[in-house]
């Protein structure tokens, strides 16, 4: 079979599916739930809702359909605007119907329906929904996905193309918790640059759920943009080159290869900076110490730190650690380059 024939055959697949969620979704009970128990963080709409759009549903007399919510979050997939246009007339319930998949279905079924019908998807939007499909199904092929998103598979391939970078190969992983992450750091990154330029009036939580990275990174993305710079530093452009690759060019140009140390081998480097007189008579010195030394307590406690850590802690504690951990890392880069280029003006 063909390439065009296998792509035709995974369209009809998907959108088959879709079809099949959406009319198993319309027979299910309508059921009147609490308006405060719904998420309506934005699940698609990077600008959030469009209040215009807002007030002229809750001054118009016809009534509402159903709102869909996804059960297990409790996360509206359809109808947010008709949510916020209740609350506008005081309402304190709102009918539901629940679809009951699971949570990357879910977000496919709200893609699928806000380019359907009700307030169309800007297109920063639908580029953002559309990586994040690539990243849960990197099987479904362009023509699938741009069905869903309402994108054209021309730029569908195009996306898969950015994200998939020197890697040639999907760059996103999904985690237990159903999140898609990046393994190709740079094309998070490229992808965040080109949603901050699309819709510039957006949280850093939209735009680090749709490019899927973290906060802190888009925070990192917006600075550079803001101050002209490429929102891929080096050293992370360098990254998103396969590991083979890289110890390749090593290799070809004479270079060492650095492999990251254990904690025990940090331990006596520690100790040295720790009896550095520049660093302990200092107050940034003292800053380094302190911050160092938290580190070595937590390498200590990990153990105990994965064991006891509450349920309700943890994913926030992922944020920060991923977040802080790639602040590190370009602290660095930065570090090393100042070095060399020292080094260099020495000579």
């Amino acid at each position: 079979m063909s390439s065009a024939g296998r792509a035709e055959d995974v369209e009809r697949d998907v959108l088959g599916y879709i079809a099949q969620c959406q009319q198993t979704l319309e027979l299910a009970p309508v059921v009147m739930v609490q308006i405060a128990a719904l998420v309506a963080d934005g699940l698609l709409r990077l600008a959030g809702v469009d209040d215009d759009h807002v007030r002229a549903l809750a001054e118009s007399d016809t009534p509402f359909p159903p709102i869909m919510v996804h059960q297990g979050t409790m996360q509206v997939i359809d109808g947010v605007h008709r949510l916020k246009a209740a609350q506008l007339r005081g309402r304190t319930d709102i009918a539901v119907r629940f679809f009951r998949g699971g949570r990357q279905e879910a977000f496919v079924l709200s893609v699928a329906a806000n380019t359907q019908h009700g307030l169309p998807l800007s297109r920063a939007d639908r580029l953002a929904a559309a990586g994040r499909i690539l990243s849960v199904h990197p099987e479904w092929s362009d023509r699938a996905i741009a069905s869903v998103s309402g994108l054209s598979a021309k730029k569908v391939g195009e996306i898969r193309r950015d994200r998939a970078g020197s890697a040639g190969a999907c760059v996103s992983r999904v985690g237990i918790d159903g999140r898609a992450r990046p393994v190709n750091r740079a094309a998070g990154r490229e992808l965040a640059g080109q949603l901050i330029r699309a819709s510039p009036g957006a949280s850093l939580r939209q735009i680090a759920r749709a490019a899927g990275v973290s906060p802190s990174t888009v925070s990192d993305v917006r600075d550079r943009l803001y101050q002209g710079q490429d929102p891929v530093p080096v050293g992370v452009r360098r990254d998103s080159v396969p590991r083979e690759r890289q110890n390749a060019q090593a290799v070809e140009h004479g270079a060492p290869r650095r492999e990251a140390r254990s904690p025990g081998e940090l331990l006596p480097l520690l100790d040295a900076l720790c009896k550095d007189p520049s660093l302990r008579f200092s107050e940034t010195g003292r800053v380094i110490l302190r911050m160092f030394d938290s580190c070595a307590a937590a390498s200590r406690e990990r153990t105990r730190i994965l064991d006891n850590m509450p349920a309700h802690c943890r994913e926030q504690v992922t944020e920060l650690l991923l977040g802080y951990a790639e602040m590190w890392r370009g602290l660095a880069l930065e570090l090393r380059q100042d070095h060399g280029a020292v080094s260099r003006e020495a000579i």
